[in-house]
């Protein structure tokens, strides 16, 4: 066997896949994308997008991009460009774009068919009615007075649905199946309704719109689809999945189901997520708090880090629920190889080294990327006055606190030993400046005495640093499921998931392209945001330095 096929990932999904390919019920693999465009890819829809991608390619098979426009009130054109947008950003790559609206015509001819073989009615009841006659998981349901009508009442009603007589929601095309089926998805479900709506590509030619269990199991069909890769909500669905190709009498796709992608702190349900959007909770759907994809690119993410994540959660049949530290650790890992080093200090605290020359600057080398021996050294300059972070000072030291306090010495990262000697303080008693002085032999962090120092930390000369918009990130939610308890996802929205500073960069990130990763040392990562100017940098914080993903992987080994 070689190294390749050794190598090749399997489980319960693909080992099915490769026994059709070797009992002959397939001769080749083509999967399918089925997205609605009513809405942008979020976190979710990557574990299903990725395993049809590398299903088909595992294989030398093909994909098939195809739209799921089957409800014009909800669909625009928008949302069709941002997924394949958002899809080949992940790398996906497919043999050609359909749409459910190209089948309309065919699945048209095809509904005929069930009504002239007697399996199909139209339904005057109103959708009250069809619900409270759908019976239970307990009782059976109760036929429609309609459902008896002849073939001929039955395709003359459907023409004129098609053709717009009746007002929306008037009356429904059905399936003839059994009533008193124990899986109510089989007890005569609806085919077609009636929708007065434009739609997004086929304008006003249609008055009638097919339901998604009649056209999806049919456009895969039509598409020579060989395997429905689906998550595990339609497991339900797929007996009427294969009742409608068994009664026409087509081509049959396999249908297989994995358990969806579930994450702790996060929630992907479209209807929710619009509200979050329409209530102006978020600023958009790609505000960096979403997961949506087009979000987590704008906050940093990198589309491997979230590949990289989609393998390590792996497939499987049964429900369960990811950390979205183990995300976190995706990207951190990822970010750690590639985004150059950078100094940045987002809650600065000005440092007068008093016995520096005044007026002078020196320039300090530092290192690009410990993890990438090419990445290089740049210069930073450095002057008598510099920002710190607020938190690198105490006036009163607590224990072990080993930073910059009175009497303490410390070291400034690729620079010098400061000893601090005494605040300033304004009317107020808040400090407003902290002074120190500097051990001129200790450049490049080194004492010739070999004296050391317990804390190293970093800076910003104020002279030369560009003032710069810091918005730290947080998630959204404080709940690991925030569907939990009775008062709903909005009572328990985290108060602090986004907080905004003005703070200080070195002047290497003077003016950084849009969507540019770095790591800001001993900060964090942060990428560069749409919102910048020339004028004022503005930084998303993608992720902390802490990883705490990698402990409970260690604890659990």
């Amino acid at each position: 066997m070689s190294p390749e096929e050794t190598s090749k990932p399997t489980d319960f999904l693909r080992e099915i896949v490769a026994e059709d390919l070797k009992s002959g019920r397939f001769k080749s693999v083509r999967t399918r994308l089925p997205p609605e465009p009513n809405g942008y890819l979020h976190i979710g829809h990557v574990k299903a997008f990725m395993i049809d991608y590398l299903v088909a390619k595992e294989n030398n098979g093909e994909l098939i991009l195809r739209f799921d426009d089957t409800n014009p009130a909800k669909e625009e054109t928008e949302f069709v460009e941002a997924i394949e947008e958002d899809a080949r950003w992940l790398g996906i790559e497919w043999v050609k774009v359909t749409f459910a609206s190209d089948y309309f015509d065919e699945l048209y001819e095809w509904a005929k068919k069930l009504v002239l073989a007697g399996k199909a009615y139209v339904d005057d009841q109103t959708p009250e009615e069809v619900t409270a006659n759908r019976g239970t998981l307990t009782e059976p349901g109760k036929n429609s007075p309609y459902r008896d009508r002849d073939m001929e009442e039955n395709m003359d009603l459907l023409e004129r649905m098609k053709n717009g007589e009746f007002p929306a929601g008037s009356r429904i095309l059905r399936a003839k199946i059994d009533m008193a089926h124990p899986n109510i998805n089989m007890r005569d479900p609806a085919m077609y309704r009636i929708i007065n709506e434009p739609h997004h590509r086929t304008g006003d030619k249609w008055k009638i719109y097919p339901m998604y269990d009649w056209s999806h199991g049919q456009n895969d069909s039509m598409e020579g689809i060989t395997h429905s890769l689906c998550s595990l909500e339609y497991e339900n669905h797929r007996p009427l999945y294969e009742w409608f190709l068994d009664q026409l009498g087509v081509f049959k796709p396999r249908q297989i189901e994995f358990a969806r992608l579930n994450m702790t702190y996060t929630m992907t349900s479209k209807r929710k997520l619009r509200r979050l959007v329409e209530d102006k909770i978020v600023k958009g759907w790609d505000d960096p708090r979403m997961p949506t994809l087009r979000a987590m690119r704008r906050r940093g993410y990198t589309a491997k880090a979230i590949t990289d994540f989609i393998d390590r959660v792996g497939v499987a049949k049964n429900y369960s629920v990811s950390d979205v530290a183990l995300l976190e650790s995706c990207v951190r890992n990822d970010l750690n190889k590639n985004s150059l080093r950078r100094m940045a200090v987002i809650k600065p605290l000005k440092v007068v080294i008093d016995n520096y020359p005044e007026g002078q600057t020196e320039e300090m080398d530092a290192v690009n990327n410990p993890e990438d021996s090419n990445a290089g050294t740049r210069k930073v300059p450095f002057s008598k006055v510099i920002y710190i972070e607020q938190d690198d000072f105490q006036e009163v030291p607590q224990p072990k606190y080993y930073r910059l306090f009175p009497g303490n010495e410390v070291r400034l990262r690729y620079a010098y030993f400061i000893k601090c000697t005494h605040v300033v303080k304004d009317d107020k008693g808040e400090i407003i400046e902290v002074h120190a002085t500097y051990d001129p032999s200790t450049r490049g962090g080194d004492s010739p005495d070999g004296r050391k120092v317990k804390s190293t930390i970093h800076w910003v000369s104020a002279e030369h640093a560009k003032q710069a918009e810091i918005r730290m990130y947080d998630r959204l939610f404080t709940r690991e499921n925030p569907e939990e308890g009775d008062e709903g996802f909005l009572a328990c929205l985290n108060p602090k998931s986004l907080e905004v500073l003005t703070g200080y960069v070195e002047p290497h990130l003077d003016s950084p392209e849009v969507g540019s990763r770095f790591q800001f040392e001993r900060l964090g990562y942060f990428c560069v945001d749409k919102d910048s100017t020339p004028y004022k940098p503005v930084f998303n914080l993608t992720v902390n330095l802490k990883d705490t993903w990698a402990k409970v992987e260690k604890k659990g080994k």
